[in-house]
C-alpha cells in the first residue's frame, strides 16, 4: 500500500486530537497552511459546542491482512454506538475482503471468535486506489482540493472541534513505528498511544489454531487493537478516561504477550488530556458497556501472520488441489525472501562496519525517549537503496528498519551503503 510507503518513520495506531489537525506525521503536514492554523490555536479545555470527528485508516490489504480492517470497522462500530454521525467519520480501507473468494462469511467481517458483523454499514469513502497517503493527508487536514477520487469527505473542524484518528498497519523501527518518540510536543493539543514501543513489534490475536472459528485461515484482530476496541465495548465511555483505558489496555497487551515477547503500550503527547473520557472524543450518546470475548495468550508476531495464515490453508485443503499447490508456493516464497533479507542486511552491516561494530552498532537502538533517527530523509533513501540493489524488504523486513535508521546515525553515506548493496547483493 503507498500509505505505508510514504508514511516512513510515521506511526498512527490510535491518536485524539483537539482543534484542527494532526501532528508531525510528516513535513508535508508542517509545511502546510493548514497545519500553521493549527498551531495559531491552543485551547486547551473541554468544548461543549464542539464537533468530533473520526479518520479510521486501515492501511494494508489482502485476505492475509484480515485483521486490520477487522480493526477499523470494530473501531466504526464503537464510534456509531456513542452517537457519531456518519458525515462525520472518515474511513480508508481496501475493502477486498468482506466479498474476497476466501471469506467463508461472504460480505461478513469479524473482529472475534463469533464476533458480530462489523462490516455492515461502514462507509466506503476511501477504498482501493483511493487509499493513498496524499487522499489521507488531505481529509485530515481538510484539503477538499487535495483529494482525488472517492468520497470527497474531509475533517471540516473548526477551532473548538476533536478528532479522533485511528491508523493500523504493519510496522517496524522508523516505519509506522516511530512517529511519537522524542518527536511529538507536550504542547499542541495531541494526545496519542501506540502499540509498542518505538523498537517493538505488536501481534495479532484471534488467529488460526488458536481462537479463530475453524474456517477462518487467518487472524482476525491485532492484540492491541482488540485490546482498546474491547475495553470500549466492555465499559461505559462516558465514565472511563483515557488514563484508566490506558492503563487497561497497556495491562491487557502485556500479559497477552507474556509468554511469546513483549509489546509496550506507550502514550505521547498532551498528558492533560488523559483525564478527559472517551465520550469527549467517541462520541455525545454512550450506550451501556457490552459483554465480550478476553484474549488468551495464544498471539502469534504480527510479522509471522502470513506464516500462520499460509500453513493453515496447506493443512486444510486437499493436497491435489490448486489451492493447496498455490499456498506450498507462496510459503516457499515467503521463507527464501526471509531467508534473503536476513543474509543480505547483516552482510550489508559487516561490510559497513565491520562483524565486531555491525553486532555492536546497528543492532543497538537508542534509548527510550530519544528519536530514533536524526535524518528521516537518510532513513527513506536508504531503504530504497537496499530495493534498488537488493529487492523490496517487504513486511517481514520491516524487522531491520531500526538497524538501517543506526546507519544514517552513523554517517554512513548513500554512496557507502548502495555500494555495500551492489557487492551482497549482485
Amino acid at each position: 500500500m503507498r500509505i505505508r510507503d510514504v508514511l516512513l518513520g510515521a506511526l498512527v495506531s490510535y491518536l485524539i486530537i483537539q482543534n484542527v489537525c494532526v501532528a508531525n506525521a510528516s513535513r508535508v503536514l508542517q509545511k502546510s497552511q493548514f497545519f500553521a492554523n493549527f498551531l495559531q490555536s491552543n485551547n486547551n479545555g473541554i468544548s461543549n459546542n464542539g464537533t468530533k470527528w473520526a479518520v479510521l485508516v486501515a492501511g494494508s490489504n489482502g485476505w492475509g491482512n484480515y485483521r486490520h480492517q477487522a480493526d477499523v470497522c470494530h473501531a466504526y462500530q464503537i464510534l456509531k454506538k456513542s452517537g457519531m454521525k456518519d458525515e462525520n467519520i472518515i474511513v480508508f480501507m481496501y475493502d477486498d475482503i468482506a466479498n474476497s473468494p476466501e471469506n467463508p462469511h461472504p460480505g461478513i467481517i469479524i473482529n472475534s471468535p463469533n464476533g458480530s458483523d462489523v462490516y455492515h454499514g461502514v462507509p466506503k469513502d476511501y477504498t482501493g486506489e483511493n487509499v493513498t497517503v496524499n487522499n489521507l493527508f488531505a481529509a485530515i487536514l481538510g484539503n477538499k482540493s487535495g483529494i482525488t477520487g472517492g468520497s470527497g469527505k474531509v475533517v471540516e473542524s473548526g477551532p473548538d472541534d476533536y478528532i479522533f484518528i485511528y491508523y493500523t498497519d504493519h510496522g517496524g523501527a522508523g516505519v509506522v513505528g516511530s512517529m511519537f518518540q522524542g518527536l511529538l510536543p507536550s504542547n499542541i493539543n495531541v494526545y496519542a498511544t501506540t502499540a509498542s514501543n518505538a523498537t517493538e513489534d505488536s501481534w495479532a490475536e484471534y488467529c488460526p489454531n488458536f481462537d479463530a472459528p475453524l474456517e477462518y485461515d487467518t487472524c482476525l484482530g491485532d492484540l492491541y487493537s482488540i485490546s482498546w476496541l474491547e475495553d470500549c465495548d466492555m465499559n461505559d465511555v462516558g465514565s472511563e478516561t483515557l488514563q484508566q483505558q490506558y492503563e487497561s489496555v497497556r495491562k491487557r497487551t502485556l500479559e497477552g504477550t507474556a509468554f511469546n515477547g513483549s509489546s509496550h503500550v506507550m502514550q505521547y503527547g498532551d498528558m492533560s488530556f488523559s483525564g478527559n473520557v472517551l465520550s469527549v472524543y467517541l462520541g455525545d450518546n454512550p450506550s451501556p458497556p457490552t459483554t465480550t470475548t478476553k484474549s488468551s495468550s495464544n498471539v502469534v508476531p504480527q510479522r509471522d501472520a502470513a506464516l500462520v495464515h499460509l500453513h493453515h490453508k496447506i493443512r486444510k485443503s486437499d493436497v491435489n488441489s490448486e489451492e493447496y499447490l498455490l499456498a506450498k508456493k507462496k510459503l516457499s516464497e515467503e521463507l527464501a525472501h526471509r531467508e534473503h533479507v536476513d543474509y543480505t542486511i547483516n552482510q550489508i552491516g559487516k561490510l559497513l562496519l565491520g562483524h565486531h561494530d555491525h553486532q555492536n552498532g546497528f543492532k543497538n537502538l537508542r534509548s527510550s525517549g530519544q528519536p530514533l533517527v536524526d535524518d528521516w530523509d537518510c532513513l527513506k533513501t536508504l531503504v530504497k537503496t537496499y530495493a534498488k540493489y537488493c529487492g523490496s524488504l517487504s513486511t517481514y523486513g520491516l524487522k531491520y528498519t531500526g538497524e538501517i535508521a543506526n546507519a544514517c546515525n552513523a554517517g554512513i553515506t548513500v554512496d557507502q551503503f548502495a555500494a555495500a548493496s551492489i557487492q551482497t547483493c549482485s
